[in-house]
């Protein structure tokens, strides 16, 4: 008995086209049927090309050692060896189409073979176990019962392998057809490029053109198999395309979005409210990308956007959070500026001016531009449709950013306070009730102007010294009026009824006032009155000096007593005066000549800046004035043009 297979040289190796199921089936038959006997497996390989058979051989031999370790064998024959069962052979022919001489001469000689198989050496082996011709009737019979009861052992019919040997060729054949095609590929470079109307349709065309040709070329092989490879065949040919449609719907997806973008950006700057932007907005680039996908749809497939299309609606909704943010964040930069703006500046004057009424009139000021900025912010976010603890979260934080201005404000007052008290000392204790600059003429109290400087002053610091916007009154004003300008508290302890000095301001901390309100400390504060007084004493010092030069310019007359004296003791000179006119002519221009000067020197002015400033002045003017009258003196005497008699001239000069 021998087996007989033929098969082409390019098929070697191939699982279907080398029949290696069918190999399987005649193992598990052989191992069923018979017991080990030797029968020969003759495989003819077709269209040899050049590679030397000893090459093909050992190949052959591999996959039919594991067909035959593969197959599930009997308990008897589990371990029995290919070699009891099968004598394997090789032999090979050349191309039909190359070499027709030398095919049919190796045919011939194959054929040859055949013929005397059965003599020794030939092909049926050593043909033990041979069954004899009178009961070969028998033995097929029960060969036949049992492959009939064995629904697994039924071979397969010829019709069905060569169908699927030519079904699976044509199928091969139309793919690569369909790769070629100038129409797809020019389909294909345009997908590249961006989107393409009619994509569907035209694709849809080029794939039935293929399917349709594969069923008339397949018509009459066997039904199964024709459709099985039609469908392997739709299989490869839409995974084939497949790329170009994921590649179309994706500039679908991109034009949606930028579309989307330009829609907002249009409807926004037409002053649309953002929620309701976003909504049309999306709606109208979803119907878009839905019309562009039923126009890229084929009708040989189902493909499946969903994908895509969630794409594309995690981006519109990644660009709508990321436009809501910058354009809230633009709000919040808007009103924060408009706070900023109308509470710093008047923050400033109020500290500028600080009474015990500030910090009173700084909560209504910041209550009354908050209150404006939350209700202008509030409806300006309206429009965005957040949920209500977005917004809530929103308007505190806008709350706590004026909270913040006015905090900022404070801190930035309190570390210019001694320059503060200084300015106000210097313009309560140098003006008077009606802010005019004081001219200390003796007659003012520098002890209580000075105190009343001082206490305005520190009124001005013990409204820098914590912040309080909480509105509770404190005790940090009597605290330091008591210690600073008071003086230090004594108290009598009862205990031990000793005499103990206690400080309120030996502290680095305020009751009632929490760490973070605080400017400046209680000690902070006494050491900056301190500052602060040795600061202004000059100012002090200054105004009693001017005081005493005042007094001491207006008393130029000697005391009672030295005229009494003068006149006592000039009584001789007073009578000669009398005696002889000339000396009283001489007097009277000396007297006129003085007057004169003292009106031309401004005395009383010079002396008004200290006794010796005004020597100092006056010995320095003294020469150039008397020169000057001299000249003028001189200039008359010459006779100068005038229209005046002389004696009103004379009268002019003196007046001058």
């Amino acid at each position: 008995m021998e087996e007989k297979e033929a098969r082409w040289c390019h098929d070697i190796g191939r699982e279907q086209a080398a029949n290696k199921p069918l190999l399987k089936t005649v193992f598990q038959v052989m191992m069923r049927l018979f017991s080990p006997r030797k029968t020969t497996l003759l495989f003819v390989v077709r269209d040899k090309t050049k590679t030397p058979l000893e090459y093909l051989e050992p190949i052959l031999s591999e996959d039919i050692q594991k067909i035959w370790n593969a197959v599930s064998k009997p308990e008897s024959h589990k371990d029995t060896p290919l070699s009891e069962f099968f004598n394997v052979e090789v032999t090979a022919l050349s191309s039909f189409e190359e070499k027709e001489d030398l095919f049919k001469e190796q045919v011939a000689q194959l054929r040859q073979r055949f013929f005397n198989s059965i003599s020794p050496g030939g092909l049926a082996g050593d043909r033990q176990g041979v069954v004899p011709a009178a009961g070969f009737s028998f033995s097929a019979q029960q060969i036949w019962r049992v492959i009939k009861e064995n629904k697994d052992l039924d071979l397969p019919a010829h019709k069905v392998m060569v169908a699927t040997v030519r079904c699976e060729e044509i199928a091969n054949e139309k793919l690569h057809h369909l790769s070629s095609n100038e129409d797809w590929l020019a389909l294909e470079e345009a997908v590249q490029c961006g989107p393409v109307s009619g994509f569907g349709r035209r694709l849809s065309s080029i794939l039935e053109t293929y399917f349709s040709g594969y069923d008339i070329e397949t018509f009459y092989f066997d039904h199964g198999v024709r459709n099985a490879k039609r469908k392997q065949l739709e299989s490869k040919s839409l995974d084939f395309v497949h790329p170009a449609y994921l590649n179309l719907l994706g500039h679908f997806r991109f034009k949606a979005l930028e579309d989307f973008k330009s829609r907002l950006e249009q409807m926004l700057n037409i002053g649309e409210g953002f929620a309701a932007s976003i909504c049309t907005s999306t709606e109208s680039c979803m119907l878009e990308f839905d019309q562009g996908y039923a126009d890229a749809a084929i009708k040989q497939a189902n493909w499946d956007a969903s994908k895509v299309k969630e794409k594309l609606c995690r981006d519109i909704n990644a660009h709508a959070l990321s436009v809501q943010d910058a354009k809230l964040s633009e709000l919040v930069v808007s009103y924060e500026k408009q706070l900023g703006q109308s509470l710093s500046e008047p923050v400033e004057s109020l500290f500028d001016n600080a009474g015990r009424d500030t910090w009173a009139s700084i909560r209504k000021l910041l209550t009354r531009e908050t209150g404006i900025a939350v209700s202008e912010f509030s409806a300006a976010i309206s429009s965005f449709e957040l949920d209500q603890s977005t917004v809530e979260k929103m308007l505190q934080d806008l709350k706590d950013y004026a909270r913040n201005v006015v905090e900022k404000k404070a801190r930035e007052e309190a570390g210019k306070v001694l320059i503060r008290m200084k300015d106000r000392f210097s313009a309560v204790f140098s003006h008077d009730n009606d802010s005019m600059p004081r001219v200390w003429t003796g007659k003012e109290d520098i002890k209580t102007i000075t105190k009343g400087a001082r206490t305005a002053s520190l009124s001005l610091l013990s409204v820098m010294v914590a912040i309080r916007l909480d509105g509770k009154p404190g005790e940090i004003e009597n605290i330091l009026f008591s210690s600073l300008m008071e003086g230090t508290v004594t108290a009598v302890s009862s205990v031990d009824r000793s005499i103990t000095t206690s400080d309120p301001l030996a502290s680095s901390s305020w009751e009632e006032v929490s760490p973070k309100s605080i400017l400046i400390t209680p000690v902070q504060c006494k050491s900056l009155w301190r500052q602060f007084k040795a600061e202004t004493e000059y100012t002090v010092t200054q105004a009693i000096s001017a005081q005493e030069a005042y007094k001491q310019s207006n008393n130029w007359l000697p005391p009672p007593w030295a005229i009494v004296a003068m006149v006592v003791l000039g009584f001789n000179e007073f009578m000669l005066l009398l005696r002889n006119p000339l000396y009283l002519m001489g007097l009277f221009v000396v007297y006129l000549l003085s007057k004169v000067m003292w009106v031309q020197m401004d005395i009383p002015g010079q002396f008004q800046h200290g006794t010796l400033a005004g020597q100092i002045s006056i010995s320095s003017r003294f020469l150039p004035t008397i020169m000057n009258l001299l000249r003028r003196l001189a200039e008359e005497a010459q006779g100068h043009q005038t229209d005046e008699p002389p004696r009103q001239q004379c009268s002019l000069v003196f007046q001058s």
